[in-house]
């Protein structure tokens, strides 16, 4: 339960916000109660309307690897906004991020600024159509690419069937130009293109699922991916806007050595601020205007305030920060995992780099299906027990928890020690 201040406030949101909320989740109807509102946050820790601290391993859903309100890359978004908060023209700090970005991503031959996520992977399937005159998208389920209409879709009937909608407002012909198919199953991508492939424009997917829960991807299965795509004629899409400069230095593609054609950043790329990137292979990237006949514009692409913040951010993810990102989070993967087991519960901790989840399974986790099964009312008790003693922890089985550099290990300490308690509640 949220504290009163909090709960104050949410009834004065429903009021005026659909849900009470900007975004659904926030909500917290996955895991029973109210949301907590927050005033502030710093390093690890956010604080709550009613001044309640919480060590908090949601980090903006990704974006605070440094840990909340970094000092020096909030002097860095100050002085930029001193000088102006948008201008709708060039600026060098575009040109300064972009190069900055290519030396972490080198697959990102040229790149284009959007302003979010779903921007960002809907650009990237147009331009995939508009380069190879196909009309075809095949995505995975459990991967969320954002809220555009052709992916906003779940599986049809059968293995590889045409999905359908999966919000109202979608019109089924959207949904008809997209291909379901399950997350690590290379199998039914290969049936895929044996028998629309002539249509199939590109596949798209998270390299690490983390909108299932943290979701690693099988040997193979990443090359096997991205080598079907070529041989098809297809692109290959990486949707990293949640591991990009967080699983490794070069995003997902970096850690298990693939190169996809086309990639999608965000989250961390823009520091806290509203970024993401789309970009690849130039000559795909030729097809965008002003320099082909795909169309994609945005007043505040590659804002300056939200550039500074970015490139401030890459400029201080250097190696040590990793390593510690590493340490930290398998030591709390490793504690989570010891708990299930002193406590005698069936669960299954998944971790790839510093992004995380305890699934309540009796096993592991490789796709949607598996994520379906999981025990969501003992999540929902697990939350609600994090949260009573002082842990904020994402309110959905199927949520990554983000670890930030800015985490101590009193952190771990207070987080497993709650986790202890939260098991047996």
């Amino acid at each position: 339960m949220s504290d009163p201040v909090s709960q104050e406030l949410f009834a004065r949101a429903q009021r005026v916000l659909p849900g009470g909320v900007n975004s659904p989740v926030r909500a917290f109807r996955a895991v029973g109660g109210e949301p907590v509102f927050i005033t502030r946050a710093r390093g690890s820790r956010i604080y709550g309307a009613d001044g309640a601290e919480y060590v908090d391993y949601v980090g903006s859903w990704g974006p605070a690897i440094l840990g909340h309100a970094e000092p020096e890359v909030v002097e860095v978004v100050r002085r930029t906004a001193l000088d102006g908060l948008s201008f709708g023209a060039p600026t060098e700090l575009e040109v300064r991020f972009a190069e900055a970005v290519r030396e972490r991503v080198p697959s990102l031959e040229l790149q284009r600024c959007t302003s979010s996520g779903t921007e960002a992977t809907m650009s990237a399937l147009r331009v995939a159509r508009g380069a190879t005159g196909r009309d075809l998208v095949v995505k995975m389920e459990g991967c969320y690419h954002g809220h555009a209409d052709a992916l906003l879709v779940k599986a049809g009937s059968g293995l590889a069937t045409f999905g359908t909608p999966d919000s109202a407002g979608v019109p089924p012909g959207a949904a008809e130009s997209t291909l379901v198919l399950p997350y690590n199953d290379l199998a039914a991508l290969e049936a895929a293109f044996d028998r629309v492939g002539e249509r199939i424009a590109a596949v798209i997917l998270e390299p690490v699922a983390g909108n299932m829960g943290c979701v690693p991807p099988e040997p193979g299965y990443l090359p096997g991916v991205v080598e079907l795509c070529a041989r098809h004629g297809a692109i290959s899409i990486f949707d990293e806007v949640m591991t990009g400069l967080r699983v490794a230095p070069g995003g997902a593609q970096e850690r298990y050595g693939v190169t996809p054609r086309l990639t999608c950043l965000g989250k961390i790329v823009g520091g806290g601020m509203p970024l993401a990137i789309y970009g690849g292979a130039s000559e795909v990237m030729r097809h965008i205007s002003p320099l082909g006949r795909v169309y994609q514009a945005g007043t505040l692409s590659g804002n300056p305030l939200a550039v500074a913040a970015g490139l401030a951010t890459l400029e201080r993810l250097v190696p040590a920060v990793y390593e510690r990102l590493e340490a930290t989070s398998a030591a709390l993967g490793d504690g989570l995992a010891s708990l299930l087991r002193e406590r005698g519960v069936a669960g299954v901790v998944q971790r790839v780099g510093s992004m995380l989840t305890l699934f309540f399974t009796e096993r592991p986790v490789r796709s949607w299906s598996d994520a379906a099964g999981c025990d969501t009312e003992r999540f929902a008790r697990f939350h609600r027990g994090l949260l009573a003693r002082g842990v904020y922890w994402p309110p959905s089985q199927f949520e990554a928890a983000f670890v930030s550099a800015a985490h101590e290990p009193a952190d771990l300490d207070r987080t497993l020690s709650a986790a202890r308690d939260a098991l047996v509640s």
